[in-house]
């Protein structure tokens, strides 16, 4: 035999033991809590937007098609992955230090 749902447990009360149940949950504090810091009101406006942060253009990451023979691709997820980052960024720090040199 299945546990019953909460649902079916509430609608198996009287009404008094329903209501009981529901006073607890109209006892909730409403009132206005302190006012935000400024780091606080950062992270809520920060928290507040949608999508991707908005970057400078010159800081746009553009996509690129490279064709890579399967071994090395498996061999650059398994480096990457050992190395914590993406595979992206391993390709990105490698093509840095190549122009670099």
């Amino acid at each position: 035999m299945r546990k019953k749902s909460y649902y079916e447990r509430f609608m198996a009360m009287t009404d008094a033991q329903r209501d009981a149940e529901v006073a607890k949950y109209d006892q909730e504090d409403l009132s206005p809590g302190k006012p935000l810091t400024a780091r606080q009101r950062k992270q809520w406006n920060m928290a507040k937007r949608r999508g991707r942060p908005a970057k400078h253009p010159s800081q746009r990451a553009r996509r690129i098609l490279v064709t890579l023979p399967p071994a090395l691709l498996k061999q650059t997820d398994l480096y990457a992955k050992e190395h914590g980052m993406s595979r992206a960024a391993l390709v990105a720090q490698s093509l840095r230090a190549v122009v670099a040199a």
